[in-house]
């Protein structure tokens, strides 16, 4: 999440100092100071509440392992991408041959051989 120079100051409002502000903004994220003891200055979250499905989705997606995973899925993900690209790139015909073209060059090629394929058929 990228922030914006006039939101820093207004979303992120646990950087306050103020104490009182910091309880109230606590208070309304379902926490309590009720059990505090004089002089501790942390706040203590109701753990009875259940996990919302964001939450605990969020939670599960900030594990190593579910990011370890998550990279070696998009891995694979773009490896068959490229080779599929490059599959289609070999049933084009250009000049030179070996002509290194972009994603969308060979998309763009590829439609318009079709429509040629097509054109050929039909006369």
């Amino acid at each position: 999440m990228m922030l914006s120079p006039d939101q820093a100051e207004a979303d992120l409002s646990w950087t306050q100092s103020d104490p009182e502000s910091m309880l109230n903004g606590l208070r309304s994220a379902g926490c309590t100071s009720d059990e505090l003891a004089e002089g501790e200055e942390r706040a203590k979250c109701r753990s009875d509440q259940p996990l919302s499905r964001e939450e605990k989705r969020r939670r599960r997606r900030a594990t190593a392992k579910y990011r370890s995973a998550h990279a070696t899925r998009e891995r694979i993900r773009v490896e068959a991408f490229n080779v599929a690209f490059a599959e289609l790139r070999k049933l084009l015909p250009t000049l030179p041959p070996d002509k290194k073209l972009s994603k969308i060059e060979i998309l763009r090629l590829a439609i318009c051989y079709i429509s040629y394929l097509n054109h050929v058929l039909d006369v």
